[in-house]
């Protein structure tokens, strides 16, 4: 698991399974312990469907883990970063338009899908497994809609006569959202918690980061090369990202 929609792919394929008590994910080495009282079979055939190169390592005796950080501090931290990731999405969208910066407006779709997962993760804790789907669902759409859009204004920068942009604006945006990212990347670290959803959030901020350097090096490429091109590469890239999210969102879904 690398990233935070497949975790959340794993725990809605079997939240239905009430021999399931617990699960317990370390994603930094993919590894899923599935704390469950019976039906190993079906189990790892409901993980198996979801297409993720999943190996059944083995099945043991154990004790149930006891639960690890406090949940308050925890949805802080979250309510913090989605914040962080909303501000940035609005900040970059406007200064993207205004310099003509694919790579900016990329970024900042790209927040805004950030924002769209942690905003699932609080809003849908306690609900039923058919809100949850749903909520998804629509999330899922959403983000390919927002892809789709940025793709076709990259055709079309691509193919037809466009502004070079601005890159003064491209690189200090990017340092002031790369600020954040690592503001928000230390928050959650702070809290230090081996919990699969801040573990994730933690992987999702990381990747930010490696984004806001791009579009700062897009920005460069800009001023040294006097064209447009590097600015609609990192933009294409991006939404590229930001599509792959919303398939595996819409795959959590069904």
């Amino acid at each position: 698991m690398d990233c935070p929609s497949e975790e959340q792919m794993i725990r809605m394929k079997l939240e239905n399974f009430e021999e399931v008590k617990q699960l317990c994910f370390d994603l930094s080495n993919r590894k899923l312990e599935v704390y469950h009282t019976t039906n190993v079979a079906g189990i790892h055939q409901a993980i198996h469907e979801l297409g993720l190169k999943d190996e059944l390592k083995g099945t043991e005796e154990a004790e149930l883990p006891v639960a690890g950080d406090d949940e308050a501090q925890q949805r802080k931290i979250l309510w913090w970063v989605l914040g962080i990731n909303f501000t940035f999405f609005v900040v970059e969208m406007t200064t993207g338009w205004i310099s003509s910066s694919m790579g900016l407006i990329a970024d900042s779709l790209d927040m805004l899908a950030d924002s769209i997962v942690y905003g699932l993760s609080l809003l849908v804790v306690g609900s039923t497994a058919i809100r949850k789907k749903k909520v998804t669902k629509a999330s899922g759409y959403f983000q390919m809609i927002l892809a789709l859009i940025g793709f076709s204004e990259v055709l079309r920068r691509f193919f037809r006569e466009s502004e070079t942009p601005v890159f003064q604006l491209m690189i200090i945006v990017s340092i002031f959202a790369l600020m954040g990212n690592l503001i928000s990347l230390w928050l959650i670290n702070k809290n230090q918690s081996k919990e699969a959803h801040m573990q994730a959030s933690a992987i999702f901020t990381s990747n930010d980061i490696i984004v806001n350097a791009g579009v700062m090096v897009a920005g460069i490429l800009v001023y040294y090369l006097n064209s447009k091109w590097p600015d609609l590469v990192i933009g294409g890239l991006v939404f590229t990202v930001v599509m792959q999210g919303a398939f595996r969102i819409l795959k959590l879904s069904k």
